[in-house]
């Protein structure tokens, strides 16, 4: 399935798309796709409907973060060894772990703004992993049962507030719209290997990210297993898992974000996203 939410801001509908592609209304069978909702059981009973004969939605609406209600947004950070090379740092023994702010979700085509005095905006096309069942301590074979699903991320990073002051990575990482989650939720079993799959992005039509999720360092199973042994994981916490080379940090010379500037990005089977970059602009 392909979960989605849609509408105004802040009071999205809960969607899924059919068999042709259309959007169509979950809001009478569930309130969001959030929390219980994306419970095993939940999902169940979801994938035995005909998306067909749900309403469709006509009109165009905006498409909004595909999961709603996120109580934890974790990061992994050089993930791929080849993103560890071009960032002149060494591979990690261990999964890097790092919180963003979940005030930094917006949806996957809303306009991406930079922060006030930010000369170092980064784009990061990353897997992301979003749990459907509690995580405690859970071992590696049985790590990828406790996922509902996959979507894209793009863990847009500023990167002299993350590396160039004192203190956690999360201050580079959590400016508003600094999280475009999705277009959709595509649940577990339509990823039979979700460490078999490409993804890309580009900024104005030049392709910067190309990669596999066959070269990370720590897979999904293993990242699900690593983190329980820390916190809980909950239905509706993200995982996103590390970036691919091609940043705007490792380019010689860096290349950052401008206003102006449209990042299209994707995996396999999971969607493309589109955004806008503009200036920060005080309310």
């Amino acid at each position: 399935m392909k979960l989605l939410r849609f509408g105004k801001a802040g009071s999205e509908s809960p969607g899924i798309l059919d068999s042709e592609g259309r959007l169509r209304d979950l809001s009478n069978l569930v309130s969001d796709i959030a929390g219980e909702h994306l419970l095993p059981a939940s999902l169940a009973r979801l994938s035995s409907l005909n998306p067909d004969t749900l309403p469709l939605v006509e009109a165009s609406p905006r498409i909004g973060p595909c999961v709603g209600a996120v109580g934890k947004f974790i990061c992994i950070g050089i993930n791929y060894s080849d993103h560890a090379s071009e960032s002149n740092m060494a591979i990690p023994e261990e999964p890097l772990v790092f919180m963003k702010a979940t005030s930094a979700i917006c949806g996957p085509f809303d306009d991406v703004v930079i922060p006030r005095n930010s000369e170092k905006t980064d784009w990061e096309v990353e897997l992301g992993v979003v749990i459907g069942k509690e995580a405690r301590y859970v071992d590696e074979a049985h790590a990828l049962s406790h996922v509902a699903g996959y979507c894209v991320v793009n863990d847009l990073s500023e990167r002299a507030f993350q590396l160039e002051g004192t203190g956690q990575w999360v201050k580079g990482k959590s400016a508003d719209t600094f999280g475009p989650i999705g277009p959709w939720l595509v649940t577990a079993d339509e990823v039979p290997d979700p460490q078999n799959l490409n993804l890309w992005l580009e900024v104005d039509g030049h392709r910067y990210q190309s990669g596999s999720t066959s070269t990370m360092v720590f897979g999904v199973a293993h990242l699900i297993s690593y983190l329980s042994r820390f916190m809980s994981l909950q239905p509706g916490d993200i995982i996103s898992t590390g970036t691919p080379p091609g940043v705007g940090l490792g380019q010689k010379p860096p290349v950052y974000l401008r206003p102006g500037n449209v990042m299209r990005l994707g995996i396999d089977g999971l969607g493309e996203q589109r955004q806008t970059v503009i200036s920060y602009r005080p309310s």
